[in-house]
């Protein structure tokens, strides 16, 4: 008989998310092949919605680049409140069920579900989906031998959250700290965040974005102005026209926000974590112009990173819909005709059109996130 062999061990060295979930997926398969399929989907529970993250698939996934409201699923609503996980055997119980996702799964040939809900504490964080195509997989026999591995997935996923909401919470509260009446802090990051992830999806086929990416785009997109911290309040508050010089000033917060941020993440010890080269881009280049004539490096077109072109849009159409000490905020028809006016020019076209083909999306947003007086 071979000696044991130990094929998860490999899960504390791996830094990714994702590597984590294929070996216990892998581990998984080894005992029940009959498992085709396991999913994450996170939940933002300030605009009740459920997207799609990570999978491993034994054929595609079927809900790749998907949002839904869990208040449209009693089911999965029920399975969030009580905690409990859902065993359905037979998934044609669904047949009646009109919606996308059930649908998708279909049409994909599961025939068996298990649904486990991710709480840490009394945070939901949202669910693990698995999948089988085989009818009744789900036995009491797999379900004893599988779970454990369910809590190895639940835990490493609140633990990635985790950090990431650390990094998050300690830049907003530095730049509440230094500059405690910055008109761009608070309801402006939650609403151009949820725009980044809008027009992330708006344009994820065409620049080959999958989940995870848009995910971390939408999560590191309020860390964007974090070299702000290093600007003086004179000029970061000032109400009226900034100088050559002090724009001059003011456009080095790009760089100063980059050093910043490689010095929390080396002191932080996370500069393993998942996709720090979107964090970093996007606080580098969220100014930079397709003609060119943006900063700090006067990158044009293409040159800038997709995820400093999506940030810059959301960013854009969030400073010109809000009031300022400078300004009114602008209708979002006004907003809407500024972005159709500079884009190609300063701003990415796609992106623009992404957002905009978006306006009751929009509107949702700018009802659930508004600047308190």
């Amino acid at each position: 008989m071979p000696p044991y062999e130990d094929k998860l061990k490999q899960i504390t060295r791996e830094e990714l998310i994702t590597n984590k979930l294929k070996l216990v997926y892998q581990e998984i398969k080894l005992k029940f092949n009959f498992i085709d399929r396991i999913s994450l989907a996170l939940y933002d529970a300030e605009c009740d919605t459920l997207t799609t993250y990570i999978h491993c698939t034994s054929n595609g996934d079927p809900l790749s680049l998907y949002q839904s409201r869990l208040s449209d699923s009693k089911s999965l609503q029920e399975i969030a409140k009580t905690g409990d996980p859902r065993i359905v055997n037979d998934m044609s119980v669904f047949d009646s069920v009109k919606k996308r996702h059930s649908d998708r799964i279909k049409k994909y040939g599961f025939k068996s579900s298990y649904t486990y809900p991710i709480y840490n504490k009394n945070q939901f964080y949202g669910f693990i989906f698995i999948n089988s195509t085989q009818l009744n997989a789900f036995t009491d026999d797999v379900l004893e031998q599988i779970t454990p591995l369910i809590h190895l997935i639940a835990a490493f996923t609140v633990i990635e959250f985790s950090i990431i909401n650390t990094l998050t919470s300690t830049v907003k509260t530095a730049l509440v700290m230094s500059h405690h009446r910055d008109p761009e802090t608070g309801e402006h990051l939650d609403r151009m965040a949820r725009y980044s992830r809008l027009i992330a999806m708006g344009v994820a086929r065409q620049y080959n974005l999958n989940d995870e990416t848009i995910e971390h785009i939408y999560l590191f997109a309020p860390l964007h102005d974090v070299g702000k911290i290093a600007i003086p309040d004179k000029i970061l508050l000032k109400p009226g026209k900034l100088t050559f010089e002090e724009f001059e000033l003011m456009k080095t917060h790009t760089s100063k926000g980059l050093e910043i941020i490689n010095t929390i993440l080396d002191n932080y010890q996370l500069d393993g974590m998942q996709h720090t080269a979107i964090l970093r881009s996007i606080i580098l280049s969220h100014h930079e112009k397709m003609n060119g004539k943006g900063y700090p490096d006067g990158l044009v077109a293409n040159e800038i990173p997709i995820a400093a072109r999506i940030i810059a849009v959301a960013d854009v159409f969030d400073a010109l819909t809000s009031k300022r000490p400078y300004k009114e905020a602008w209708s979002n028809d006004e907003a809407f005709a500024e972005l159709k006016r500079i884009s190609n020019d300063e701003l990415d076209a796609d992106c623009v059109d992404a957002l905009l083909k978006n306006r009751k999306v929009i509107e949702r947003i700018q009802s659930l996130f508004v600047d308190s007086e």
